[in-house]
């Protein structure tokens, strides 16, 4: 038994040895393949573009003239109106009662100046005669004045309660559409509230929101197009008429109005337009594409491929141009930088070009320059 209990711990210890003189096992790094893209400089368009909303140039809210209370509606938030239409209507009724009265009191101020007159030419004939005297004559003279201008007074206060009977009825004073309404028949409201909404016909426009670190370079491009989803393809000429001065209270950007002088039947009021900005850069810069961008701790970065293995460096985006990021600083033309598999990589990963191509080394980035379109 000793025997055996010898050879079992010579055998452990021979297995112990054995294992502490074996090398350890060589982890290899792991090569990732990537995609790059060699960087170029040139003067690019630079391009902004912003969503909006089509409306019309000009947009009335109409109200009553008088207080009342609104018994008809003749109209629909879409319905397109002409000039002198029947939009809404209040309860006449005591306008009309009012107007009678008006009347009434015209007529009793015609019959007392009528009697005025009458009586003024007969003493102006008993005068003739020395029948009278002139103080008498002269009494007669300022009685008719008086019923004369109690006439024109009730003259005055006719018409007026007519206009008011009239107000009665609200009419579009132009050709549009009803974008919107705001009272409900059966709702009193006050003279001067807006009851409802028309757009004019003629010429359209399209409000968007620019941010304000865009504002002043904006406001210097004339090269303006408008797009209409709908109908992506086609751009339509527009014009910046107006820059609102003063930010919004709650989002921080500014209201722009672009006017579509030429805006074709087919656009209507209410959708969905693209407003781009385009003009040329003053100085060269690198395009990329959004894919190569990495956000690093809240800061704008991309993967350069040197010596085989990545680097992340910080750049500054300048705009857009199509599809493309424009970047002003961090990069240089002739660098390699990876496109795709941005997530994945870290700092000093080695990578491998897709394509059977191997990473290029810091000394032959220059002279990739020489092919800037080229996508390895």
């Amino acid at each position: 038994m000793s025997t055996l209990h010898a050879a079992t711990v010579l055998a452990i210890a021979s297995v112990l040895a054995l294992g502490g003189c074996s090398k350890p096992v060589e982890k290899k790094s792991e090569i990732r393949p990537v995609r790059t893209i060699v960087l170029a400089a040139d003067n690019v368009d630079v391009v902004a573009e912003f969503p909006g909303e089509v409306r019309a140039r000009v947009e009335s809210r109409l109200g009553f003239r008088i207080p009342g209370k609104i018994v008809a509606r003749k109209v629909e938030v879409g319905s397109e109106v002409k000039r002198g239409q029947l939009l809404m209507q209040l309860d006449p009724q005591d306008l009309k009662l009012a107007q009678a009265q008006a009347n009434a009191g015209l007529k009793a101020a015609e019959s007392n100046r009528d009697l005025a007159k009458s009586e003024l030419k007969r003493y102006k004939d008993l005068r003739e005669k020395n029948f009278v005297s002139e103080a008498i004559l002269d009494g007669k003279e300022t009685a008719y004045k008086a019923a004369q201008a109690s006439y024109d007074q009730a003259l005055a206060a006719y018409r007026n309660q007519s206009n008011q009977a009239a107000y009665t009825s609200l009419e579009s004073d132009v050709d549009g559409v009803v974008t919107g309404i705001d009272a409900e028949v059966g709702q009193v409201v006050a003279a001067g509230t807006p009851v409802l909404r028309v757009a004019q016909a003629g010429e359209k426009e399209v409000v968007i929101a620019i941010p304000e670190d865009k504002v002043e370079a904006l406001r210097k491009v004339t090269d303006v197009k408008v797009r209409i989803w709908s109908s992506r393809d086609e751009q339509i000429p527009g014009k910046l008429r107006e820059l609102s001065p003063v930010a919004d209270p709650a989002t921080r950007t500014y209201t722009a109005k672009i006017s579509i002088p030429d805006a074709p039947p087919h656009i209507k009021l209410g959708m969905t337009g693209y407003v781009t900005f385009a003009a040329k850069s003053p100085h060269a810069m690198v395009r990329l594409p959004l894919a190569a961008l990495f956000n690093d701790k809240g800061v704008t970065s991309v993967w350069v491929v040197e010596n085989g293995s990545v680097k992340l460096v910080p750049v500054q985006v300048a705009g857009t141009a199509g599809n493309e990021i424009l970047v002003s600083a961090g990069v240089t033309p002739g660098q390699t930088v990876v496109t795709a598999g941005v997530n994945q990589l870290k700092q000093g990963q080695q990578v491998k070009l897709l394509g059977g191509e191997k990473a290029p080394k810091a000394a032959s980035a220059a002279a990739a320059a020489s092919n800037p379109g080229e996508v390895k």
